[in-house]
C-alpha cells in the first residue's frame, strides 16, 4: 500500500508501505554507512528516532544472529530508496524485511532518500510522522524527542555481571551496544552493567576499578539529576564516556551541549587527535556535541575535533584519569582504527589498582 513520510514542515514524501498499517512519530534521520543496517536499527542511541539510509540498496545481506546492539530494534521507523526482500549471505537468518515487520518497525520503501536528506541537512533533524493516511497526520499531539527521557526507555533495569576479568568495569546504561561490552571482554574485563540512575554508593559498593558511560538516545541535558553522581564517580575512579557519556562527563564537570544541526550518523566520520596529529575514521551517532568555549575552567580540555566541522570529538581531564570520546571505538559498524583506546582506559585502570596495592 502507499505509505507517507510527512516532515514537521508539512512537506510529504510518497513511497511504498511495508508492515503493519499505524501512525508512527519520532524525529528524522539519516545515516550514510553502506553497510551496519543491522547494527543501526538496533542501537539503542536510536530510540525514537525515523532512520533514512542514504546507501540505495538495504537488506542485500540478510539479518543474522550476532550483530544486533541490543534485544530488539530500537528504531521508529526505516525509510530506504530499496530494500532487497530476501539478502544473502551465509550468517544470514532472516531477511531485513521480515525482522522490521516481526518487530512492528514500519518501512518505507521507494523513497527519494537524496530529496529527504537534502531538506533534513538544509533545516535540520525534525519532528516527522509515517502514515499511510495523511487525514490523520496531527503533530500537536506528540511532544518532541528532546524533551523525553529516552535513557529511561533503554536503560537495563537490573544489575547484571558479565566476564571474569582482571579489570572491573562499571558499566553506566543510557542505552549501551552490545559490542562496548564485547570489546571489554575482549581486553580482560569483568564488566557490571547497571541502570542509568544507580546511585554512587551502590556503585562504590560493587568496588570497580574504573567506570564507562555509555552511549544512548535524547538530549543530554534530561539526564541532569545524574550529573552529581556521575562528577563525583569521575573524581574517585578512572572514568571512560562513549557518546552520550562523553557528553554527560562534559556537563557534570560544568561545560555545556548543543544540537547540531543534522547531526553525525554514518561511519566514515574524519576525527583528528590533537596530540598525535593522527587521523581515525570513526563510526558515530549523536546529534548533540560539547560547545568548545564551555571548557574553560572545567578542567576538561578537547583531545579530539572532527575534520569535517571542528567540533568536539573528545575529552581529557587535566589532572584526573578522566577522558571521552564523540564517537565509537567499538566501531559496530564501522573501521576500527580507534579500538585502540580503549587499552588506554584499561591501563589507566591498573595502574589506579596497583597505587591502591601499594598504599
Amino acid at each position: 500500500m502507499k505509505g507517507y513520510l510527512v516532515l514537521s514542515t508539512g512537506e510529504t514524501f510518497e513511497g511504498e508501505w511495508i508492515g503493519t498499517e499505524a501512525d508512527v512519530y519520532g524525529e528524522v534521520v539519516f545515516f550514510t554507512g553502506m553497510t551496519g543496517y543491522q547494527e543501526v536499527i538496533t542501537d539503542p542511541s536510536f530510540k525514537g528516532q525515523i532512520v533514512v539510509f542514504t546507501y540505495p540498496l538495504i537488506g542485500n545481506y540478510g539479518v543474522n544472529d550476532i550483530d544486533n546492539e541490543s534485544l530488539q530494534p530500537q528504531v521508529s521507523g526505516v525509510i530506504m530508496s530499496e530494500c532487497n526482500s530476501s539478502g544473502f549471505h551465509y550468517e544470514s537468518k532472516s531477511s531485513f524485511q521480515d525482522n522490521c515487520q516481526q518487530s512492528s518497525i514500519p518501512m518505507l520503501t521507494g523513497v527519494d532518500t537524496r530529496a529527504v536528506v537534502k531538506r533534513i541537512r538544509e533545516l535540520g533533524d525534525m519532528g516527522a510522522i509515517l502514515t499511510t493516511d495523511l487525514s490523520r497526520v496531527n503533530f500537536e499531539q506528540y511532544e518532541p524527542i528532546e524533551n523525553l527521557n529516552l535513557v529511561k526507555e533503554v536503560s537495563t533495569q537490573e544489575i547484571v555481571t558479565y566476564g571474569e576479568g582482571d579489570s572491573h568495569v562499571v558499566l553506566l546504561d543510557f542505552g549501551f551496544k552490545k559490542s562496548i561490552v564485547d570489546t571489554l571482554l575482549k581486553y580482560d574485563c569483568k564488566v557490571t552493567v547497571v541502570p542509568y540512575d544507580t546511585t554512587y554508593e551502590t556503585i562504590a559498593g560493587l568496588k570497580p576499578d574504573g567506570i564507562l558511560l555509555s552511549n544512548g538516545p535524547g538530549n543530554p541535558k534530561q539526564m541532569a539529576t545524574q550529573l552529581h553522581d556521575i562528577k563525583k564517580l569521575a573524581m574517585d575512579y578512572p572514568t571512560f564516556g562513549i557518546c552520550l557519556g562523553h557528553q554527560l562527563l562534559a556537563l557534570a564537570f560544568g561545560a555545556d551541549t548543543e544540537k547540531l544541526r543534522f547531526g553525525h550518523r554514518g561511519a566514515n566520520q574524519p576525527v583528528q587527535d590533537l596530540y598525535s596529529k593522527r587521523v581515525y575514521m570513526t563510526s558515530q551517532n549523536h546529534s548533540y556535541v560539547v560547545k568548545d568555549a564551555s571548557l574553560q575552567g572545567t578542567g576538561l580540555i578537547a583531545r579530539y575535533k572532527n575534520i569535517n566541522d571542528g567540533s568536539v570529538e573528545g575529552l581529557i581531564h587535566t589532572e584526573l584519569p578522566v577522558a571521552s570520546v564523540q564517537f565509537h571505538p567499538e566501531a559496530h559498524p564501522g573501521p576500527s582504527d580507534s579500538e585502540e583506546i580503549f587499552s588506554v582506559f584499561i591501563t589507566e585502570m591498573s595502574s589506579k589498582r596497583r597505587e591502591k596495592a601499594y598504599a
